[in-house]
């Protein structure tokens, strides 16, 4: 058995420096800081819910509005700070299935599947699909659960001409993102299918939410006098949102130096703090985000609630140093897509023809 100080597998870069970190035993120690933020606090709770879903619905309001009333265009760029501050909804509901949002487990619960119709995301089969990520991120042995399908070098080598063509098109940034993620939200989310739940329960949530989303647009058509005014609103937010949430969740484990390991290897604070990257946003793109952008520090607590994550950050002097992207370090990831076992990190496919060169 190999020492954790000595196994390249242990470390992670940080900062994109030259110094190293023995993520292993840091992750223990951090994991330790980490469990003191862990419980809510129903003030604030209850003022990230206030100043997110009230200007939310207002927004909504003034959408539907311009819409039906000949001013349609003033619609989309409405639609920016709207969808935003849907994406900071989804993340109310996120830390709801994590049972972390309030102190109740009930409350959170009602909570989450309330958000649920404005997020368009069943809320128990989301729930379940997430821990599922939680409990397998890093592990190549339990890929394919609430993540974004990632081959090794091997594998990619191993398929046939088309099977790499296909998952050539599955990584490409503009199908992967642009088109993938408002599909995955409108149409992907409606079908009961791949959920993580048991058939029977995949159905009753699934269908649940479809039956309350069709009686709310319904509403709304009758308000507005037709449902153009409606989908001319609620289609450009969800996809601002999705296009959003679907690069914030690219970009959290889609790193350069991330961390994968067989199932012989793995560790789940290891793969916690060296497989989810920090994030650095500007101050108002983290407000938006709900702080999802301090990604380790979920993975290694996620019953630390989202507005207690720059607290704990905060208390920390390593935490702002490990897997850290800048928006301009973020670019760079959109050209990975694979895992590289001998070097240890994620490549892209002119990585491979490299490889198969030497």
């Amino acid at each position: 058995m190999t020492d954790d100080t000595t196994n390249p597998a242990a470390t992670s870069r940080t900062g994109g420096g030259a110094s190293r970190i023995d993520v292993a035993v840091l992750a223990r120690e951090v994991a330790r800081h980490c469990a003191a933020y862990r419980d809510p606090v129903p003030r604030l709770a209850l003022r990230q819910l206030a100043n997110t879903l009230l200007p939310y619905l207002a927004l909504c309001a003034l959408m539907l509005w311009a819409a039906a009333s000949g001013y349609a265009l003033l619609v989309l760029p409405l639609a920016l700070p709207a969808g935003g501050l849907l994406v900071r909804l989804f993340i109310i509901q996120h830390d709801c299935g994590h049972g972390s949002f309030l102190p109740s487990r009930t409350a959170n619960d009602r909570l989450g599947r309330c958000l649920s119709l404005l997020t368009v995301t069943p809320y128990d089969s989301w729930k379940r699909a997430h821990a599922l990520h939680h409990a397998s991120t890093g592990d190549l042995s339990r890929r394919g659960t609430g993540d974004i399908h990632t081959l090794t070098v091997r594998e990619y080598l191993a398929l046939s001409r088309w099977h790499r063509l296909r998952y050539r098109l599955y990584r490409n940034p503009f199908i992967l993102i642009v088109l993938g993620s408002p599909l995955n939200f409108l149409v992907l989310q409606r079908l009961p299918f791949g959920v993580g739940l048991p058939w029977r329960t995949a159905w009753r949530d699934v269908l649940t939410l479809d039956l309350a989303l069709a009686a709310m647009v319904a509403a709304l058509a009758v308000a507005a006098g037709g449902i153009g005014p409606v989908l001319w609103v609620l289609l450009p937010v969800v996809s601002v949102a999705a296009w959003v949430g679907g690069w914030l969740f690219y970009v959290q484990h889609q790193y350069e130096e991330t961390v994968w390991e067989g199932p012989e290897a793995w560790d789940f604070h290891r793969a916690a703090l060296g497989g989810s990257s920090y994030y650095v946003l500007p101050a108002v793109l983290q407000w938006f985000t709900g702080n999802v952008g301090l990604h380790h520090i979920h993975h290694l607590n996620s019953r630390i609630p989202n507005y207690r994550l720059q607290e704990c950050l905060d208390g920390h002097a390593t935490l702002s140093e490990v897997g850290r992207l800048t928006l301009r370090d973020s670019l760079r990831c959109l050209g990975l897509a694979l895992w590289d076992e001998d070097a240890r990190k994620l490549i892209g496919f002119s990585g491979v023809r490299t490889l198969q060169a030497a």
